[in-house]
C-alpha cells in the first residue's frame, strides 16, 4: 500500500515544484510592483498557495488515478509508460502557455487570465491578437521554454511513470480505492469545512498582486470558464433582494424633471464621440498631463465638462453598453457577447429613433468584435458603417482603419443626412498596440509614450473634425458630445483597483448649448451611465427605461460614481473613495482618511448596487 502512495506523492510533489517555480516567475515578471514588500510578507505567498495548488493537483491526479485502479484490480492490462510521459508532457506545455498568456494578460486586465480572455481569443481571435501586439514576444518565448524545459527535466526526475506492479489482497485493494479516492476528493474541495475551496483562501495580504500570486492561475482558469458557462448564481449576494433595491433607492431616489436647461433647441442633432482608452490622466483640464491632448482642452473651455465621471469598467464592450444603454458592468460578465439578454436592454438610439432622429454608427474595425454589430442594430442604430465600408487601402492598422479616416467618413456622410440625426462614433487608434499613421508625438519605443502618442493623436483627429464640422451647415444646431469607453492603467501602469484607472472626460460642446452655460465645469461625481438621463431629460423624452442612469445636470440629483473589475468594486463621492475586493472581502483602497462609518457606508452602497446590477443581468 506504501508504494501506492509513493506514486502519487511523487506525482503531487512534482507539480507543486512546477507551480512554486510559475509563482516565482510571476513574483519576478512584477518585481517593480512588490519591491517596498518584505520577504517574509513575499514568502507568505507560497505558503498560502498550497491549497489552491493541492486541489489544482488533485484535478490533474483524476485520470492517473483512475487508470491505476484499474490496474490494481486487472494487474494482467499494462499501461505503456509512454503514455504517462505524453499526459505529462502535454500539461507541462499548456500550463507553461497559459502562464506566460497569464503574465502579458495581468499586466493589462489586472486580472488573471479567465474565461473572457479564452473567449476572446477564440471567438475573436483577430482583436486578440492586435491586444497582445505590444506584449514582449521574445521574453514570453524565453519563459515558456524555461517553464518547458525545467519542467520536463524535474518530471523525469520525480515523476514514477511505469506503474510497479505487485500482489496485494482485495481488503488491501479496497482500502487503496477507499483511501485514495477519499484524499483526492478532499484535495479537490480543500478540506472538509463547510464551504468548498475556492480563491479567498488564498488571500492573505491587503496587497492584491500577492493575493492574486497565490491564487493558482491553472485552477482560477478552470473555475472561472466553468463559472461562466454553467454558473448561474449571483457570486455578489450581500442583502437579501429587498434590502438591496431598498438601499438603492437611497442613491438614485425619485427621478424628477431637470429644472436645468442648457440647449437652445428642444430637438437639436447629436454627434456622440466615443473615445477608445481616453483617461482622464491625459487630459490637462480634468488635472491630466498637459499637452496630450490640447484639443479637448481647447473644447472643454467652450463647453460643458463634467469632471468626476467614472466608467464602467475596463473594457469596450462594458463601456459601450453603459454608455449607450446605461447598463452597468457585471464584473465577470459581458452582456454585450449574450443576444439573448442585451436585446432586452433599452438605448438612447432606440429613444431618439422614436422621436423622428435619424442614428447612425460608425467604426473604423470589425464590427463583430465581442458582438457589437449584434448590439448596436438590435439598439435603434438604422445605419451602420464599419470597416467594410472602406477602402482596403485604408485597413492599414491591427484595428482597422484609422481614426482620421472614420471622421471624415461621417463628415460627408452628415451632409446627407436628415435633421435631427443622432450619429455615434466610436474611435479605435488609441488601443494597443498603440500603432500610429504617421510620426509619434512622444520620443521613444516604451508604451507609456506609444500610448501618449497615439491619444495625441486621437485628439487631433477630434480637433480637426470639430474645425471642419464647423463649417457644414448642420453644425449651428449639433450638440456634441465627447466620452470615452473606458481609461487605462496607462501612463502610470494603474492597478485594477485604482479609481484613476475608471476616471474618463465626458463633455458637452457645441453651438446647440446656451452661451451662458458654455464653459462650465460640473464637478458632481457620476458615471458613464448618467449620459442617458442627462441627455434624454434635455430633450424632453422619458428616461425611465435607464434605472441606473441619473441626471447629472439636475441639482437634486446626488453624486456619486461606481466602476467595477473581476471581482471587486470601487464607489466614489465627494467625501471618500474606495475600492472593495470582493474576494478577499475588505475595502483595499481608500483615498482619504475618512471616519469609519463613511467607508462603512460606501461599502454597502457599492455591495447593494453590485449584486442587483448582477442579479438584473442575470433575470434578463
Amino acid at each position: 500500500m506504501l508504494k501506492s502512495f509513493i506514486v502519487f506523492g511523487r506525482f503531487f510533489l512534482f507539480w507543486i515544484c512546477f507551480f512554486f517555480l510559475d509563482r516565482l516567475i510571476f513574483l519576478i515578471y512584477f518585481a517593480d510592483s512588490i519591491s517596498n514588500i518584505g520577504f517574509k510578507e513575499l514568502s507568505s505567498t507560497f505558503l498560502y498557495a498550497l491549497r489552491l495548488d493541492a486541489s489544482m493537483i488533485a484535478y490533474l491526479s483524476v485520470i492517473p488515478l483512475l487508470i491505476y485502479l484499474i490496474l490494481l484490480f486487472f494487474p494482467k492490462f499494462r499501461f505503456p509508460a509512454i503514455l504517462a510521459k505524453t499526459y505529462v508532457s502535454l500539461l507541462i506545455i499548456t500550463f507553461s502557455i497559459i502562464s506566460a498568456a497569464n503574465l502579458n494578460l495581468y499586466r493589462e486586465w489586472g486580472s488573471k487570465i479567465n474565461y473572457r480572455a479564452v473567449d476572446l481569443a477564440f471567438n475573436s481571435t483577430k482583436e486578440a491578437i492586435a491586444s497582445s501586439s505590444s506584449s514582449p514576444i521574445f521574453l514570453s518565448v524565453i519563459i515558456i521554454l524555461t517553464l518547458i524545459i525545467t519542467g520536463y527535466i524535474i518530471s523525469r526526475k520525480l515523476v514514477l511513470f511505469s506503474i510497479p506492479s505487485y500482489s496485494v489482497s482485495i481488503a488491501k485493494k479496497t482500502g487503496i480505492t477507499i483511501i485514495s479516492l477519499c484524499l483526492t476528493f478532499l484535495l479537490l474541495r480543500g478540506g472538509w469545512q463547510l464551504s468548498p475551496i475556492n480563491q479567498s483562501m488564498a488571500y492573505f495580504s491587503t496587497k492584491s498582486i500577492l493575493n492574486h500570486a497565490a491564487v493558482n492561475t491553472e485552477w482560477n482558469l478552470m473555475q472561472d470558464i466553468l463559472n461562466n458557462k454553467y454558473g448561474n448564481d449571483n457570486p455578489y449576494k450581500y442583502y437579501n433582494r429587498e434590502e438591496a433595491k431598498n438601499i438603492l433607492k437611497e442613491l438614485f431616489g425619485n427621478k424628477e424633471d431637470n429644472p436645468v436647461k442648457i440647449l437652445k433647441s428642444p430637438r437639436p442633432n447629436i454627434v456622440l464621440i466615443i473615445l477608445e482608452s481616453f483617461t482622464a490622466e491625459l487630459v490637462g483640464s480634468l488635472n491630466g498631463e498637459k499637452g496630450v491632448s490640447p484639443n479637448l482642452d481647447a473644447l472643454s473651455r467652450d463647453g460643458i465638462l463634467f469632471e468626476n465621471i467614472y466608467a464602467a469598467a475596463g473594457r469596450t464592450d462594458k463601456g459601450v453598453t453603459a454608455t449607450l444603454s446605461a447598463f452597468p458592468s457585471q464584473a465577470i460578465r459581458s452582456i454585450m457577447k449574450q443576444n439573448s439578454k442585451q436585446e432586452k436592454l433599452p438605448g438612447i438610439a432606440q429613444d431618439l429613433a422614436q422621436n423622428s432622429y435619424q442614428t447612425s454608427f460608425y467604426y473604423g474595425g470589425e464590427s463583430e468584435f465581442f458582438n457589437m454589430k449584434s448590439y448596436i442594430l438590435s439598439h435603434g442604430y438604422q445605419k451602420m458603417t464599419d470597416q467594410h465600408s472602406f477602402s482596403p487601402k485604408d485597413m492599414n492598422s491591427k484595428w482597422g482603419t484609422y481614426d482620421d479616416k472614420v471622421f471624415s467618413k461621417n463628415l460627408k456622410d452628415l451632409d446627407h443626412a436628415e435633421s435631427p440625426f443622432f450619429s455615434t462614433i466610436l474611435t479605435l487608434t488609441n488601443h494597443e498596440p498603440f500603432e500610429l499613421p504617421g510620426k509619434a508625438r512622444f520620443k521613444g519605443d516604451n508604451v507609456e509614450n506609444r500610448f501618449r502618442s497615439t491619444t495625441f493623436y486621437t485628439d487631433s483627429c477630434l480637433g480637426a473634425y470639430i474645425r471642419e464640422a464647423r463649417q457644414k451647415n448642420w453644425y449651428k444646431n449639433t450638440l456634441f458630445i465627447v466620452i470615452a469607453d473606458h481609461s487605462h492603467r496607462l501612463p502610470e501602469n494603474l492597478t485594477e483597483f485604482d479609481p484613476k484607472r475608471y476616471r474618463i472626460p465626458m463633455l458637452f460642446f457645441g453651438d446647440a448649448v446656451k452661451p451662458e452655460f458654455r464653459g462650465t465645469r460640473i464637478s458632481k461625481y457620476g458615471n458613464q451611465t448618467d449620459l442617458a438621463s442627462t441627455l434624454l431629460s434635455q430633450l424632453n423624452i422619458s428616461d425611465k427605461r435607464y434605472p441606473w442612469s441619473k441626471d447629472l445636470l439636475n441639482p437634486k440629483t446626488p453624486g456619486f460614481g461606481f466602476f467595477n473589475w473581476d471581482n471587486g468594486f470601487g464607489f466614489a463621492t465627494e467625501e471618500q473613495i474606495i475600492s472593495f475586493d470582493n474576494v478577499g472581502k475588505n475595502i483595499i483602497l481608500r483615498k482619504n482618511n475618512a471616519e469609519p462609518k463613511i467607508d462603512a457606508e460606501l461599502t454597502k452602497k457599492g455591495k447593494a448596487y453590485m449584486q442587483e446590477v448582477f442579479q438584473q443581468y442575470l433575470d434578463f
